[in-house]
């Protein structure tokens, strides 16, 4: 939402005072510092979000959606697992996905050593309809570039930078929207379609931009609750659900987070710095019936007799205190519903529920997550796969006028970032909002501090009006 390359003068007769002209030409400025990190990012951003969103709705996110004919004799899960731990060699099964539908095929995530291969299994016979590393899935391979640009921590932290620049950016671009021309605000609302060149793509980028703002705060937040810093260690910290309410129940090591399944983030945000309770006590309440043995068949058919009547995954044990995790939420598409998130912790031994977990349990911050999470990603139907479809080309057309602005009013052979009045002096505002953003979001805040240093020892006439060289 750049504004127009307006001289002093203009400025002068649109704002109310020379306060105005102060404060709109130094958010015009930082608005420019943040467009100039984010927008090659929020393309990007943009672009896998777009790539995510076919992974789970045209496809799964293990892949291609296979289909089987519905009905007839059906091997059971036990024998439908070993011939996918068969097909992979020293593999052993650590998930079950069970199908929505009749129709619908069985997958199953085979581990070996550190490869997660996904075999598609027909229950008819049964036999295998496909078997591929799970790492060559779209899903799998975007869902690494928008987490972490598959470089790991320093990925994360780029982005979660990036993020909290991009709520400046919106901050300050309705700031710089807002009508100072007489139109009034309602009319600010269209863009006037009469103007050229330049003129037409800032109408264009304002109006849309404006339009965009809370969906794009809303993405940027929801997206920041991933993040290493922001998300992990002060949000998702504050609103994890406590391992606590289990009564009496011995609790491992581990967290809920180890059931990811790499890239993927597949454990609901509330519950991934939970720990997970521990098999091999007398703890728990009835789950799989007395007398059968506790095995994926018994766990499958209990977990249909709980309400997991969509599609559901099972995670295997791993180790001797390991638990079958029975899941099913929107955040990974097995849902179309927020509200129907539902985890169940089985001692592999006893067949004893250890933990029962629905959306009613999680913290206010929790449910907030657990819902706009699923938003973000498109998962509660087709309605919401169309409208970020609609959002994801909306940022990248911002991004393209954002950089269009900048070339047609550029001097070659400088930034051309706007320039402060002269005799320049930071506003009290400004100062405000930036301790604020350093307050909140600290990573953000380190990279405004340095943005601050390095534009406070700039020479004069290279951000100054009227300030010759």
């Amino acid at each position: 939402m750049s504004a127009d390359n307006m001289t002093t003068t203009t400025i002068a007769t649109d704002a109310p005072s020379a306060f105005g002209v102060k404060l709109y030409r130094a958010i015009w400025r930082w608005h420019f510092y943040a467009g100039l990190i984010v927008v090659p990012f929020l393309t990007f951003l943009a672009l896998t979000g777009l790539i995510m969103l076919y992974g789970n709705s045209i496809d799964t996110f293990l892949g291609p959606k296979y289909h089987v004919i519905a009905g007839g004799e059906r091997a059971s899960t036990i024998t439908q697992a070993l011939m996918a731990e068969q097909s992979v060699s020293g593999g052993k099964a650590s998930l079950f996905v069970n199908p929505p539908a009749d129709e619908i095929a069985s997958y199953f995530i085979v581990k070996a050593g550190e490869a997660q291969t996904v075999v598609v299994v027909d229950p008819h016979g049964p036999k295998i309809l496909a078997s591929y590393s799970r790492d060559n899935t779209w899903f799998n391979w975007a869902s690494g570039l928008h987490g972490t640009m598959w470089i790991g921590d320093i990925g994360d932290r780029i982005l979660e930078v990036t993020a909290g620049l991009g709520i400046i950016l919106v901050i300050t671009g309705c700031y710089l929207w807002w009508p100072r021309d007489g139109r009034g605000i309602i009319g600010a609302l269209f863009p006037r379609l009469s103007l050229k060149s330049r003129a037409l793509w800032r109408e264009l980028h304002k109006s849309i931009g404006f339009w965009m703002s809370v969906v794009l705060l809303f993405f940027f937040i929801t997206g920041m609750a991933w993040t290493g810093i922001w998300g992990s260690k002060i949000v998702q910290a504050w609103s994890t659900f406590p391992a606590a309410k289990w009564d009496s129940v011995p609790l491992s090591d581990k967290t809920m987070v180890t059931l990811n399944g790499g890239a993927l983030k597949e454990v609901p945000w509330p519950l991934e710095q939970t720990k997970l309770p521990a098999s091999g006590s007398q703890a728990g309440v009835v789950g799989v019936p007395a007398g059968s043995p506790v095995n994926l068949n018994t766990v499958t058919d209990f977990a249909k007799t709980i309400g997991f009547n969509e599609q559901f995954r099972v995670n295997i044990p791993n180790g001797e205190e390991g638990v079958f995790t029975v899941s099913a939420d929107s955040m990974d598409g097995d849902t179309t519903s927020p509200f129907g998130d539902h985890t169940v912790h089985i001692d592999q031994y006893t067949g004893k529920v250890l933990a029962d977990i629905s959306f009613a349990d999680y913290s206010l911050g929790g449910k907030s997550m657990a819902a706009g999470i699923a938003l973000h990603q498109g998962n509660l139907g087709i309605w919401n796969t169309l409208l970020n479809t609609v959002f994801c080309l909306a940022m990248i057309f911002l991004s393209v006028s954002g950089v269009v602005m900048w070339w047609k009013r550029r001097t070659v052979g400088t930034l051309s970032a706007p320039l402060y009045p002269r005799d320049y002096h930071v506003p009290k505002a400004i100062l405000v909002i930036g301790l604020l953003v350093c307050a909140i979001f600290p990573l953000t805040g380190t990279a405004v501090v340095v943005f601050a240093i390095i534009d406070f020892f700039l020479p004069k006439h290279m951000k100054e009006a009227g300030v010759l060289a």
